[in-house]
């Protein structure tokens, strides 16, 4: 049987559905975004009676993940793919007209003649991990809100500025507690401490960036190779030249999930002084006179490397690998 695909166009209330049989869209139908709704889109997929069924979305955060996990556990071919890719797909085909409708087609489409790769979804484990992460990261960021009111809250009443204090007090305890909910969650799970210290082996590497990684990224094994890790991080450089009228300077893709390159930023830095791969790395862009911030987007490209390479070999971070690959005279 000739496979089928399914374009979903994700939105918050509700979803929309295109079929793709033999090279041409079917009817787009509308489906609620809750768990009657995606009972029925599971009723009206051909998922049992045709050949293999493969469905394309937009990563969407949390308003696409029970749909991606329904069809998963129906057999379907699951991807979820960044917009962007989407985007530019849709701009090739001089796609005029963008209604939810046309999306889902366009979606389906996009699987067919794309194949993305396909979607492995989390595990109960990496779903509360990635909760209690984003929740920590949540917290922290009101957190630096209320103390840039409070810092400029001299000329305000004496009502507001307790006000601020209060609230300063409360955001500190959640975190702490969120953080021991991190910590209390990672231990009970033998895996997730198994790649937590292996990551932290790695000098730069400090338990919250080991965890938020693990959280938004969930096992690292999922990526074939180093390169793949950080094209999908935006991590790569990318270039623009045409003729002799446009050479651009060399800059990060930013293809990415941004949370990640902004968690990684700070430990880039501290590695680029302490790390001594990293440090050796940096010497060599620094002497070949490349700009401050050409040099961190390298040492978080080399960061996100180092960090593949210890889950895949299972191996802690070695200071001393660069000297061991030296032949002695």
């Amino acid at each position: 049987m000739e496979a089928v695909f399914v374009g979903i166009d994700i939105a918050k209330d509700t979803f929309v559905v295109v079929v793709r049989r033999n090279g041409q869209n079917g009817k787009a139908r509308i489906f609620h975004n809750n768990a009657r709704g995606i009972a029925s889109l599971m009723h009206w997929l051909p998922v049992r009676s045709e050949g293999l069924v493969y469905s394309c979305q937009e990563a969407t955060g949390a308003y696409g993940q029970e749909v991606a996990e329904q069809l998963h556990s129906q057999g379907v071919q699951v991807s979820v793919v960044n917009p962007l890719a989407t985007k530019r797909y849709a701009q090739s085909s001089l796609m005029r007209n963008q209604t939810d409708s046309v999306d889902a087609g366009m979606l389906a489409e996009f699987c067919q003649t794309k194949h993305p790769r396909l979607w492995v979804p989390p595990t109960p484990a990496q779903k509360t991990l990635k909760a209690l992460s984003r929740r920590l990261e949540d917290l922290q960021k009101m957190l630096q809100m209320e103390r840039n009111r409070l810092g400029s809250s001299q000329h305000l009443p004496e009502t507001i500025q307790d006000s601020l204090y209060q609230v300063i007090e409360r955001l500190t305890e959640q975190i702490q507690t969120i953080k021991a909910e991190l910590r209390v969650h990672i231990q009970q799970d033998p895996e997730l401490i198994r790649q937590k210290k292996l990551l932290m082996s790695i000098k730069g590497v400090g338990e919250l960036t080991a965890i938020r990684f693990l959280a938004e990224l969930g096992d690292l094994r999922q990526f074939e190779s180093a390169k793949q890790l950080a094209a999908y991080l935006g991590l790569t450089p990318t270039w623009k030249t045409s003729g002799t009228s446009v050479q651009t300077k060399p800059r990060l893709s930013k293809c990415g999930p941004a949370e990640v390159r902004q968690f990684l930023f700070m430990p880039a830095i501290v590695a680029k002084k302490h790390n001594p791969i990293i440090h050796a790395f940096c010497d060599r862009l620094a002497r070949a006179r490349k700009c401050d911030m050409s040099i961190i987007g390298a040492a978080m490209h080399k960061l996100a490397q180092l960090m593949f390479g210890v889950i895949h070999s299972g191996i802690p971070f070695d200071p001393d690998y660069l000297k061991n690959l030296q032949v002695p005279a």
